[in-house]
C-alpha cells in the first residue's frame, strides 16, 4: 500500500487550540490511564508503537513503559513541542522513545513498520481525517492496530446552565469549522475508519468528567486562559466571530462555572481500535 500523494496535502491545517502555555499544560496532564485506557489491554512488551500528534509526550512516555523493551516513536508537527516531549522523556528516564516532527498526511516512515499506531485528539483538527487514517494504516503492520480517540464537542454537557458557556460552544464550533475541521469528531470515528478501508473496527466511548472542586477549578482556569490568550482567541478575533469584550465575558463565565459548588462538565470521547 503506498502513501497519499503528498503534493495534494500539506501539514498546514490550522490548529484551533495552538500551542499557548495553557494548552500545552493541559495536554501534559494526559496519561495513558486517563486518556488511552481503551488501548492499554493491547499494549504488551516488545511492540513497536507510533504516537501521532504526541504533543508534550506524557501519553507517549506511558506507552513506552508498557511496551518496553519495545520502541515508541512520538510524532508531532511542531518542532517546539517535539523538543518538550524529548525533555520529558529524559526527565522521566524513558530510554525506549524517540520523537520527530512530521506530517500526518505524509509520514516519513516505512510501510508496515509499527505494531500499533495511535492518535489522541488529532482527527478533529484535520481537514482530511480519512487521508490521515489511510496513512496511519499504511505504516501499521498487517494485523496491527490503529487506535484513535477524539472528543465530541456537541456531546459535551454542563451544569449549571451558563449563557457564556453556550456562547463558548457556538464560538468554538464556528472557529473549528472555519478551519475546515470537525469538532464533533467522536461520533464520526467509525465512519471515517470505514471510509479509510478498515473492516475490523471495535468502537467504544469514555468520558472526562470535571465535577470536584479541584477539577472544576482546573477546567475553568484552563479554558478561561485559552479563551483570552491562545490561538483560539487569536482566530476568534481574526475571523470576526468575536471581539475582545466577548472573549472577556466568556472567560468570566468559565470562572463563574468553576466557582459553582454543584458544577459539572462532561466531555464524551469516541474511541476506535481497528485492525490493519
Amino acid at each position: 500500500m503506498s502513501g497519499p500523494d503528498s503534493t495534494s496535502r500539506t501539514p498546514d491545517d490550522v490548529y484551533t487550540h495552538g500551542h499557548h502555555e495553557s494548552v500545552v499544560k493541559a495536554h501534559a496532564s494526559r496519561t495513558a490511564e486517563n486518556s488511552a485506557a481503551f488501548l492499554i489491554p493491547h499494549l504488551t512488551p516488545g511492540l513497536r508503537v507510533l504516537d501521532v500528534g504526541c504533543g508534550p509526550g506524557s501519553i507517549t512516555c506511558d506507552f513506552a513503559l508498557l511496551v518496553a523493551p519495545g520502541e515508541v516513536v512520538g510524532l508531532d508537527r511542531s518542532e517546539d513541542i517535539v523538543a518538550q516531549a524529548r525533555a520529558l522523556a529524559e526527565e522521566r528516564g524513558v530510554g525506549n522513545t524517540s520523537f520527530t516532527a512530521g506530517n500526518v498526511y505524509d509520514l516519513d516512515l516505512e510501510d508496515e513498520s509499527f505494531d500499533v499506531v495511535h492518535a489522541h485528539q488529532v482527527l478533529q483538527h484535520l481537514t482530511d481525517p480519512v487521508a490521515a487514517l489511510r496513512e496511519m494504516r499504511r505504516v501499521a503492520k498487517p494485523g496491527g492496530i490503529v487506535a484513535v480517540r477524539d472528543a465530541d464537542f456537541h456531546g459535551m454537557s454542563w451544569y449549571p446552565e451558563i449563557e457564556e458557556l453556550d456562547e463558548w460552544m457556538e464560538l468554538y464550533q464556528c472557529i473549528a469549522r472555519r478551519n475546515g475541521a470537525e469538532p464533533d469528531a467522536g461520533r464520526r470515528l467509525v465512519s471515517w475508519m470505514q471510509e479509510a478501508g478498515f473492516t475490523d473496527v471495535a468502537p467504544s466511548s469514555s468520558n472526562w468528567l470535571y465535577a470536584t472542586p479541584q477539577q472544576r477549578a482546573w477546567q475553568a482556569r484552563v479554558w478561561s486562559e485559552r479563551v483570552l490568550h491562545s490561538a483560539f482567541a487569536e482566530q476568534a478575533l481574526e475571523y470576526g466571530f468575536a471581539d475582545q469584550a466577548d472573549l472577556e465575558r466568556i472567560a468570566s463565565g468559565w470562572h463563574r462555572w468553576g466557582s459553582s459548588s454543584d458544577g459539572w462538565f462532561l466531555i464524551p470521547n469516541g474511541e476506535v481500535v481497528a485492525r490493519a
